[in-house]
């Protein structure tokens, strides 16, 4: 009974334990948001932009180039961050102002998604609702083809002020097409690279995927086709295109599967 008295005392101190939460990372703030954590949540970073309720947070800044200052200012007893949050010794100032920093596994494989539930829900005092969340997430997970499919993709990352550059290996582009099933049409090279029309043609994608917003940074769909040897290519010559959400389909967070079995669909209606 000691106990039982002791535990429920400690309760309001446990539910205070992270009551102004910063979240760093598209993947971290909607997992947060799926456990319930929207009103503790008090700031988000750039890439934070869903659900659309979290864009009415104050944001701190983009995830690779977060300013101490601007997160403390904000007074938070917890900080979950992405494993991309750079540079670190912002953390590190923040964790030396007395605020804990959590930081949430990245990876680009399906399962990497129930680690970061588990990190998150455990650092939010919500295991319950992190079971509920997993199980959730492994039930789509079971929907996804488990066959993989012999159709070529090619990711293709622009958006204004840089040029359209291929996905190539240890990306969550490349991470993103294998879940699917399917290939990353480039090989031989790791993270991105500028395209080049001999590349792009020796390549030979049947699918070209793409953000909305890099559709749209390049004046709309006609240029897509125009950049280099993409015309030239089985994709080019049938115009098949996928426009997707980076974030769902790269973020490796709790709209990937949807986005992944999108992908994987518009393989199968390939000719």
């Amino acid at each position: 009974m000691k106990k039982l008295i002791m535990l429920i005392a400690a309760l309001p101190l446990m539910a205070g334990a992270a009551s102004r939460v910063v979240t760093l990372g598209g993947d971290v703030t909607e997992i947060a948001w799926a456990l319930g954590a929207g009103p503790q949540l008090v700031a988000r970073d750039s890439t934070s932009t869903w659900p659309q309720q979290a864009q009415a947070l104050p944001d701190v800044g983009y995830l690779r180039q977060l300013n101490a200052e601007g997160i403390l200012s904000l007074r938070p007893d917890l900080v979950l961050s992405s494993a991309q949050a750079e540079p670190s010794l912002v953390l590190q100032k923040v964790r030396d102002n007395h605020v804990k920093v959590v930081k949430v596994p990245e990876g680009y494989t399906l399962s990497t998604i129930s680690e970061k539930v588990t990190v998150i829900a455990d650092a939010l005092g919500k295991p319950t609702q992190g079971e509920a969340l997993s199980q959730k997430l492994r039930d789509e997970l079971a929907l996804l083809p488990a066959t993989p499919l012999n159709k070529r993709v090619l990711f293709i990352l622009s958006h204004g002020g840089m040029g359209s550059m291929a996905a190539g290996q240890k990306t969550a582009a490349d991470g993103a097409i294998r879940a699917a099933g399917l290939q990353n049409a480039m090989q031989g090279f790791d993270h991105y690279r500028a395209l080049s029309q001999e590349g792009v043609v020796a390549s030979k994608p049947e699918l070209v995927v793409i953000s909305a917003d890099g559709v749209k940074a390049m004046g709309g769909e006609a240029n897509l086709w125009k950049l280099p040897g993409l015309a030239q290519t089985p994709a080019g010559r049938n115009r098949q295109v996928l426009l997707v959400d980076d974030m769902a389909l790269l973020g490796f967070g709790l709209r990937t599967p949807a986005a992944v079995k999108a992908l994987r669909d518009k393989a199968e209606q390939l000719p």
